[in-house]
């Protein structure tokens, strides 16, 4: 197992700069999950550690050791790619050994790491198969398999699920995080996908534009998003945002919104007068019949064990879960509150968080 750190990394593409000033750490055995959009920096990242990029600034430390100029193949890391890229010639017995051939291990600790792999992700009746013959889900545990038998400090994933249908990435996502409960092994895992990020990870690094927004647990970054950004990514269904102006009255400060007079946490970093941006999740949003913020309802859908309310407000679409229980109809009115606590509060000009 390793520590894997970075030190001021940077990235460049002739006078291009894409990454600067990237700088965690990651510690030995933590499940650490690189979360984006397209285009953010978390596969180049991911690349860099693996050798398959260079790093145009900073340091990158594996095992307490610099590795910007040490070859992919010395620097003790498996990685799990986003296409499997297995060999289609080589039964699945040969893919999952093949790089333990090419570096010349005995046949017979071959043989031992790859039934001991098989018997672990459930393929020792497929060792016989073509990758071909197996599902996407089987050939995505084939690819683990092979980056398992070498044994690395560091595991790193690149989307691994993104070619999956959502019930089999569901699956994946469970046994992926069962197999790190079991090795412990220090993983880095590459994903736009803030599920994913949710219920693997210990935890997440938020990224944008080739920069760090935010870095801490699920619980952390779900329930105190450092940013407007991390808040609109993190969380599902999307949360509402509504402009607003900081008021106080009664010794309890609020904003005062286009959907009504919304009331906040006294130790809010607000003063009045203050443009700011109020997020309330939507399964923050409780219905009241003289809540503040008052909308009408433009879809009803039933999602099994609750609803999911779409309504229109002065602000714009407004999203609320509710317990099925209680009857709703399109165009009817329906006002809604949220405790202070829940309400998320950010500077309007730099939409970070007060």
């Amino acid at each position: 197992m390793a520590t894997v750190e970075y030190n001021r990394i940077g990235k460049s593409f002739g006078a291009v700069n894409i990454m600067r000033d990237v700088s965690f750490r990651i510690e030995e055995h933590q499940f650490v999950v690189l979360l984006g959009p397209s285009g953010c920096g978390k596969t180049t990242l991911l690349r860099m550690t693996a050798g398959l990029e260079t790093v145009s600034e900073g340091d990158l430390m594996i095992g307490g050791k610099r590795v910007n100029d040490v070859h992919p193949r010395d620097r003790d890391i498996a990685m799990v790619f986003q296409n499997y890229a297995l060999y289609p010639t080589m039964k699945v017995y040969d893919n999952i050994a093949f790089s333990l051939e090419v570096a010349k291990v005995q046949t017979d600790e071959i043989k031992r790491r790859v039934e001991a792999a098989a018997e672990v992700l459930n393929l020792t009746p497929y060792l016989q198969r073509y990758p071909k013959e197996l599902s996407g889900g089987q050939r995505q545990r084939v690819a683990m398999g092979r980056a398992m038998v070498r044994e690395p400090s560091v595991f790193l994933f690149d989307e691994p699920l993104s070619n999956l249908d959502a019930k089999l990435r569901a699956h994946m996502r469970t046994e992926i995080r069962q197999l790190h409960n079991r090795l412990k092994t220090t993983t880095i895992y590459v994903t736009h996908d803030q599920i994913e990020a949710m219920t693997m990870a210990d935890k997440i690094v938020v990224m944008r534009a080739g920069k760090i927004e935010q870095i801490g647990s699920p619980d952390e970054v779900y329930d105190t998003p450092a940013s407007k950004y991390v808040a609109d990514f993190i969380g599902s269904a999307a949360i509402n945002f509504m402009p607003g102006t900081v008021v106080t009255g009664e010794g309890q400060p609020a904003v005062d919104t286009p959907n009504g007079r919304i009331r906040v946490l006294p130790g809010a970093a607000v003063k009045p007068g203050q443009k700011v941006i109020c997020g309330i999740r939507p399964t923050d949003a409780v219905v009241s019949d003289d809540g503040p913020i008052r909308t009408r309802a433009l879809l009803v859908e039933r999602m099994g064990h609750d609803v999911q309310l779409c309504t229109a407000a002065p602000a714009g679409q407004f999203l609320a879960i509710v317990d099925r229980s209680r009857p709703f109809a399109e165009g009817v009115e329906v006002r809604f509150d949220a405790a202070p606590e829940k309400v998320h509060v950010f500077d309007a000009e730099t939409e970070m968080r007060l």
